[in-house]
């Protein structure tokens, strides 16, 4: 009987993520939540390479976790963000987190249909006449545009979300450009003639 490798690999690594992405969710600390994530990537990625999608398990590792989450991580710690005032105001921001999940469900669904995200209907080239990265974006601008244009969207409404619990404020005394003042601005307002009068001194000098 041959050692069943290719599934013992499979289970490990989906277990693995599995695990890590409900850690990445129910971890305090946003440092351990962001390594998670890389794991939950990594385990990804290897499970990517057994179904032979190498073009997307290598970029997930050099995209997201060399440089993505590299960043995020960095950022984290560089923040020092108080997490007491986070977990004294979880019930404010309950109602809100329901609803964006409630949305977001509601989008996956709707994409998921047959009618919208053909899965019986996506066709690939032969294997002979096309790359594994020209077979997938095929398929991606072709058969699943939907889910590529709903993927676009949430990225958009998560740098939009990022930006917002980033900013506190316009801080007092910064210095800022105003554009529609410096479009109103008038000549008189910017230059002054001073009248300069012209005396003659007793030797005959001109000040």
């Amino acid at each position: 009987m041959i050692f069943p490798l290719y599934q013992v690999l499979f289970y490990l690594f989906a277990g693995v993520l599995v695990m890590s992405a409900a850690g990445v969710v129910l971890v305090r600390n946003p440092v351990y939540s962001v390594l998670l994530l890389v794991l939950s990537f990594v385990a990804s990625a290897v499970l990517w390479m057994l179904l032979q999608a190498e073009f997307l398990s290598l970029l997930l590792i050099f995209v997201y976790v060399g440089a993505v989450m590299t960043l995020f991580l960095f950022v984290v710690m560089m923040l020092n963000v108080d997490l007491s005032k986070w977990h004294e105001k979880l019930g404010y921001y309950l109602p809100s987190g329901i609803l964006a999940l409630v949305l977001f469900l509601s989008m996956v669904l709707w994409v998921l249909r047959p009618s919208v995200f053909p899965f019986a209907k996506a066709t690939l080239p032969a294997a002979a006449d096309v790359s594994n990265t020209q077979a997938l974006g095929i398929l991606l601008y072709t058969d699943y545009i939907p889910a590529v244009l709903v993927s676009g969207l949430l990225l958009l409404v998560a740098i939009v979300a990022a930006i917002g619990l980033v900013f506190q404020g316009r801080k007092p005394n910064t210095l800022a450009q105003r554009v529609s003042q410096q479009q109103a601005a008038q000549k008189r307002d910017r230059l002054r003639l001073v009248p300069v009068t012209r005396r003659v001194t007793d030797e005959g000098e001109t000040t």
